[in-house]
């Protein structure tokens, strides 16, 4: 088998083959699928192998003390002999890896062969093809992780060890100084916990991600902002706890931990930082310095880790298995989400080049994995299966005999700028209710639109049977169940993307469709009835051979605070509108995907979406959130058959034919279909004929939009398939 290794006293790395592991009772041999590189322990111990010996010695005072020892036991020549032979030597690599189990040894009866587990150990979870793992070193991953995630559980366990010695406690302030790999998990973590956090990184992109996942503020250690924003959370008083998460030679992070902390607080050791304690601001706050021992108990005792002897649970709640195993619980759940740290996904044949590349810098990451030939792609299965709506019959629909009365759930920004004004005062239209979970946002729209009523109780207006159709309009996290409860009530319903976060979500929403028989379901997809778009598709015209579509998509950062940032509850943004740009790709192809390959930077939350159709098509659907903010929004080309179809930003559009057609550049208002959609859906209330958009298509578009985040999580493209 193939095995990372280093020789500390060259600074040699290399990819070696070694013999295979025996699987010895009391533990399994597990085929690894994805290992994580440490970029700071590891990256450390790989850093002091390119040193001289005079700067290893420097680095390791803890080990000259041992040659020093050596020496006045055993002579010069000697330990010069015994030192040497033990630099010359390869030494192993790694400590967090998930696999698949192919051996289970003897007194072993927890997990079996085939089973995927999260492995621990700088022993037993390395950077190599086949391991054997100790029992209390691994544990089964949950149904529906993916493996690369599983393969954050150690430095997970690292983490959540750390914040466990600093005992948090709900509405604490925390400060984390250090948000690389660990620092980020622990951030995440501290606010789980309901603590609110700063963080600290002179790196501005990592500041940035860490308020993504969840921290108040972050800023650079010298920066008056953290200062002030610990003043405000704290009301001056200074932070409950500081986490120690950097690393280096600097005494920075303990005398800036002893400046914000408050009297009597909690200061948490995690990394190997520099600790030279400033007495007097110690000792005048009486700060309690605690030290994180790892992954927690158990680390470092031979009993435990290779004899697997475990802790009464009652004495010692939280061991390295069972913080391993609430982790990787955590990050199944979605309480933590460690996809936005992986900055690269590597071969495991490339893994010499890897490490140079991150020695040398040219390669800046939070955390890299390498992936093992074939098991990455074996232990992931990618696919999602496409629900194939089934609707029983229902009485024929009559066309209604007055306006069509319409009730909005939900008054927000979007539906008070976008939608309402296209209704408010349309012939055959009586806007009847709104419904609002605060009395004062119904009573504005009330008063703005013309609404006849305005309430908090959802349930009379569902039970009210003047009413036509509903309109879904809330948080995202809202929308898969309010649209169920109207199409059981046997409503008409309008709602706005996405129809759903989730496959059990989407598969509730077909529930009662098919329950009710009622499939009066419009999803707020309007790009496909924007005008210019839909002239230059039928000057375009038909196609025989399969197209290329590239959509851009400038998206632009979200200001600090908003919900679409709420990824734990309100999905990822590309979940929230990614289906928009999905259903003008598929209704231009006219078709729907088949596969969909999602791969994205780490950092930001930029994606690049690849969609497959049934006829060789493909859709590039670029979603960045890092670009200009003058430059247009949304860019879209259509190649086919020697023609090619260009929109800018519903601005402008042209077709590149035998005959160029450009259109007029219309006003600032750009009209993204919004009036033409809605007029479409009123028409199918009022005279009882079919949807704008057939169901299935929302089904599938819904689909792909879902599988994008599990293509993230693969790696690899996700096939998407008709369920039967």
């Amino acid at each position: 088998m193939k095995q990372v290794v280093q020789n500390y006293k060259s600074g040699e790395l290399a990819v070696l083959d070694v013999p295979e592991p025996g699987c010895k009772p009391g533990g399994v041999l597990v085929r690894t699928a994805y290992s994580l590189i440490s970029t700071g322990t590891e990256m450390m111990k790989v850093s002091e192998a390119g040193m001289s010996m005079l700067g290893k010695a420097r680095s390791r005072p803890d080990q000259v003390a041992k040659v020093m020892q050596s020496v006045a036991t055993n002579g010069v020549p000697a330990t010069y002999r015994k030192v040497m032979g033990k630099l010359d030597s390869y030494t192993p690599l790694g400590y967090s890896l998930c696999g698949v189990v192919e051996q289970v040894g003897a007194g072993i009866d927890d997990v079996k062969v085939g089973d995927l587990v999260a492995c621990a150990g700088n022993e037993h979870a390395l950077h190599a093809e086949l391991n054997w793992v100790p029992k209390n070193l691994y544990t089964p991953v949950p149904d529906g992780l993916a493996p690369r995630h599983a393969a954050f559980g150690t430095v997970g366990s690292i983490a959540m060890q750390g914040v466990r010695q600093g005992e948090p406690q709900l509405g604490e302030v925390a400060l984390v100084i250090g948000l690389g790999l660990i620092g980020q998990l622990v951030v995440q973590l501290l606010t789980a916990s309901g603590v609110r956090v700063v963080g600290v990184d002179p790196d501005p992109a990592r500041c940035e991600l860490a308020e993504r996942l969840g921290a108040a503020a972050c800023g650079d250690p010298e920066s008056a902002a953290v200062e002030a924003a610990v003043a405000e959370l704290t009301d001056r008083h200074g932070v409950d706890q500081v986490y120690l998460a950097a690393g280096g030679g600097s005494n920075q992070p303990v005398e800036l931990a002893a400046r914000l902390c408050r009297d009597r607080g909690r200061v948490v050791d995690i990394g190997k930082c520099r600790l030279d304690l400033p007495w007097n601001a110690y000792y005048e706050k009486e700060l309690d310095v605690r030290f994180s021992r790892s992954y927690g108990p158990g680390r470092y005792d031979p009993e435990y880790e290779l004899q697997g002897r475990d802790y009464p649970i009652g004495y010692v709640r939280w061991t390295e298995r069972r913080n391993l195993a609430c982790f990787l619980d955590l990050v199944a759940r979605g309480r933590v989400d460690v996809e936005p740290l992986v900055s690269h996904i590597a071969d495991f044949d490339d893994a010499v080049e890897t490490y140079r590349s991150l020695k040398d810098g040219d390669l800046k990451a939070v955390a890299v994995l390498f992936r093992y030939p074939e098991q990455g792609d074996r232990a992931e299965a990618p696919a999602v299966a496409v629900p194939t709506v089934s609707v029983k019959p229902a009485p024929a629909r009559a066309a209604a005999s007055g306006p069509v009365r319409l009730a909005f759930v939900g008054a927000g920004n979007y539906a008070t700028s976008m939608l309402l004004p296209h209704l408010a005062g349309r012939d055959g239209v009586e806007l009847s209710t709104v419904v609002t979970t605060t009395a004062l946002s119904g009573a504005n729209a009330q008063r703005k639109f013309g609404f006849a009523e305005a309430t908090t109780d959802l349930d009379a207006v569902l039970g009210d049977k003047s009413i036509d159709a509903v309109f879904v309009v809330t948080r995202h996290s809202s929308h898969a169940d309010l649209t169920r409860q109207a199409l059981l009530a046997g409503k008409a319903v309008f709602v706005e993307k996405p129809l759903a976060l989730t496959e059990e979500d989407l598969a509730g929403v077909l529930a009662a469709v098919e329950e009710s028989g009622n499939d009066r379901l419009q999803v707020g997809f309007n790009r496909r009835f924007a005008p210019l778009l839909t002239e230059a598709k039928e000057r375009f015209g038909a196609r025989t051979g399969p197209a290329s579509l590239r959509y851009l998509v400038n998206a632009g950062r979200l200001q600090h605070g908003s919900w679409y940032l709420q990824q734990g509850t309100e999905g990822s943004r590309f979940e929230g509108e990614g289906g928009h740009f999905i259903d003008t790709a598929s209704w231009l192809l006219e078709s729907d995907p088949v596969s969909v390959y999602a791969v994205a930077p780490a950092g930001n939350e930029d994606l690049q979406v690849v969609l497959r159709y049934p006829d060789g098509s493909t859709a590039t659907i670029s979603y960045v959130t890092t670009g200009a903010p003058s430059f247009p929004k949304e860019t879209l080309d259509l190649v086919a058959d020697g023609k090619v179809l260009r929109l800018d930003d519903f601005v402008r559009a042209s077709v590149y034919a035998r005959k160029r057609w450009v259109s007029s550049r219309l006003p600032k208002a750009r009209d993204k279909g919004q009036n033409a959609e809605l007029a479409a859906f009123v028409k199918a209330v009022r005279t009882g004929g079919p949807m704008p958009v057939p169901l299935q298509s929302l089904v599938a578009t819904t689909s792909a939009t879902l599988a994008v985040q599990a293509g993230l999580a693969a790696g690899a493209p996700v096939t998407l398939a008709r369920a039967l």
